[in-house]
């Protein structure tokens, strides 16, 4: 199929995707996931029509219920409000088809045959910091096909998702009783993201002393214009999941009501850039390192005639002419390769 015929079909889809079609939605997504020029393609159609959907992030350290509290909040809102629900659920990627193993999806099972809620596994495929690569664009795609609400639930690596703050407007931390000091609290980032505190499984014993931990690490982080919440759950009997829909909520009245949810979304847009600037950059510097005339600037670095740094400037540089021939929509070859450096028998910017 040819670049312009898989664009019109991606088109095509997006429609049926916009007007309802689960399948043609899940189909996208799976796009969205391979990326390429198709899903590139894509997030062109995206990008204007998003912008109406609130995001909600749920991340915290494993087995710390992030899944099952999903699940009950998806619930509450279909019971109390009649709330469409999208849920991305970050799993780890299998170690033989690089796949999302699904357990987040199992357990949000019972929301299976609601058209309301809409569950998609997506793996993280490696990707650093527990969030998969293709998120953002995937709550792009979601935002545009008229869903709402999407909550973003994140894999627990051990450490809280930092970059989870780079996709939602409000970002749920959870943990649990007995999760561990301050120190080491503060030393995840918890406090960096979190707009809502969840000490979930509430039913065991240590929570007076979480929430005494959680409330001097807020104390110590000085004058702040939003405090987060404290809530106390029990996702597995929906306890105190009424309570904690109505701190998100609130936390969203905050930030529209002094334009700082707009603030908030362009600033993430603009970091969003700058990581794809970054891999555009890296891909072409991986591009031009492997370019002919290597062999020459090898040599001088075994020669001790050139110093890795002046190395990488010569790599940086050709890498930056391959993106400009990129953008100007000339050929990356020629002015885009490491042609000599003035040195006798070596490269040059």
């Amino acid at each position: 199929m040819s670049p312009a015929d898989r664009n019109a079909s991606t088109s095509g889809l997006f429609e049926r995707a916009v007007g309802g079609d689960r399948r043609a939605l899940a189909r996208l997504l799976s796009v969205v996931e391979r990326g390429g020029d198709e899903g590139r393609a894509l997030a062109g159609l995206t990008y204007a029509r998003a912008g109406a959907a609130y995001t909600v992030g749920m991340t915290g350290a494993p087995g710390s219920g992030k899944s099952t509290l999903t699940g009950a909040i998806a619930g509450q809102l279909r019971r109390e409000v009649g709330t469409t629900v999208a849920v991305i659920a970050v799993d780890p990627s299998s170690p033989l088809s690089g796949g999302a193993i699904l357990g987040d999806r199992v357990r949000m099972q019972e929301h299976a045959l609601d058209d309301g809620v809409y569950v998609r596994s997506m793996a993280t495929r490696g990707h650093l910091g527990g969030l998969a690569a293709a998120v953002p664009d995937a709550v792009r795609l979601l935002d545009a096909a008229n869903w709402p609400l999407v909550i973003v639930e994140t894999v627990g690596v051990g450490q809280v998702e930092v970059e989870v703050a780079a996709t939602c407007d409000t970002v749920v931390v959870v943990v649990n009783p007995g999760w561990g000091d301050s120190v080491q609290a503060n030393k995840a980032g918890l406090l960096e993201i979190a707009d809502v505190l969840v000490i979930n499984k509430a039913d065991r014993p240590g929570v007076r002393e979480t929430r005494r931990d959680l409330q001097n690490m807020l104390e110590l982080s000085g004058e702040i214009a939003w405090t987060p919440p404290i809530v106390e759950t029990v996702a597995s009997s929906g306890t105190g999941v009424a309570e904690l829909w109505t701190a998100i909520s609130s936390h969203r009245e905050f930030l529209q009501a002094g334009g700082e949810l707009e603030r908030r979304r362009s600033l993430r847009a603009y970091e969003e850039a700058l990581r794809l600037a970054s891999a555009v950059y890296l891909e072409e510097l991986e591009s031009a390192a492997k370019s002919p005339p290597l062999d020459a600037l090898l040599v001088e670095l075994s020669d001790r005639r050139v110093t890795p740094f002046d190395a990488a400037l010569l790599l940086g540089d050709a890498a930056a002419r391959r993106i400009l021939d990129r953008a100007s929509g000339a050929s990356a070859t020629g002015d885009g390769e490491i042609t000599g450096s003035g040195q006798e028998g070596g490269p040059t910017p």
